[in-house]
């Protein structure tokens, strides 16, 4: 794959995509709303992510939690990499199979993960997703599960996040609850009882990114998923709360390293 590329592979399994990347580019911070389980195939990067500052090297996992405020940057000349993102019930279900007393994780514990069986696991895994043809599914049922035990099941020591404040979390869920919406500081100072500058500096404070940076990332969310299900990039736009395609556009590739057009093209 060329250098500085990014490509969608066709996954057989729903709910879960499938992506490569070959890039020197650095990120912004971004969040997804889905579950990133990866694997670094040559070259570093180091990353602020919710779960602390990190460095990852060739062979090691990567992972990433629904709506976790993380960037990313090359060590060095570039670094390659192959992830995959699962919807977050998948995660959050197998999770609850394998814990004892049935309540499973809500966020994978570690950022980075230095293990050569979980990244071969993690191989033919991605193999059986992405080979074309009709997957095994049994193998990838079975792999699946095991990479998922395998990835919560460390202790979370040091690495949780710190809870968000009341306040800040009657802002976002306001955000949250219609992305759609026209917001401003003032509905945000309202709902939370604060200030202006109370609630963007708290924002800011407790999510990694700004209310108007949140609620860029809210909606993008969406057109992923509209995109995803078929609906042409204009309506798609529109739907999604940009102003047009092009500022849609714009903020897809920031964030995913790829346009609108190619990553629906996995889905066509």
């Amino acid at each position: 794959m060329p250098k500085n590329q990014f490509r969608m592979r066709r996954s057989a399994l729903t709910g879960v995509e499938a992506m490569e990347a070959e890039t020197h580019r650095s990120f912004i911070r971004h969040t997804h709303d889905q579950f990133g389980i990866g694997l670094v195939s040559s070259g570093a990067q180091k990353s602020l992510s919710g779960r602390g500052m990190v460095e990852a090297e060739a062979g090691d996992i990567i992972t990433v939690n629904p709506n976790e405020v993380h960037d990313g940057a090359p060590i060095g000349e570039g670094r390659s990499w192959r992830i995959l993102y699962f919807d977050p019930e998948i995660v959050t279900g197998l999770s609850q199979e394998f814990a004892e007393g049935g309540a499973g994780r809500q966020e994978i514990p570690y950022p980075v993960i230095r293990n050569r069986a979980i990244a071969a696991r993690f191989e033919m895994l991605f193999g059986a997703v992405t080979g074309g043809g009709a997957a095994n599914g049994l193998l990838c049922e079975q792999l699946l599960l095991q990479l998922v035990a395998d990835v919560m099941r460390e202790r979370a020591g040091g690495h949780e996040r710190p809870p968000v404040p009341g306040s800040i979390r009657a802002a976002r869920d306001l955000i949250d609850d219609d992305p759609l919406a026209a917001v401003s500081l003032a509905d945000l100072a309202r709902e939370s009882g604060l200030s202006r500058f109370q609630v963007l500096r708290g924002f800011a404070k407790a999510t990694g990114l700004t209310p108007h940076a949140y609620l860029v990332q809210a909606r993008i969310h969406i057109a992923r998923r509209l995109i995803a299900k078929g609906m042409p990039l204009a309506e798609a736009a529109f739907a999604s709360g940009f102003a047009d395609q092009s500022h849609m556009t714009r903020v897809f590739v920031r964030k995913y390293g790829l346009s609108p057009r190619l990553y629906a093209g996995a889905f066509s």
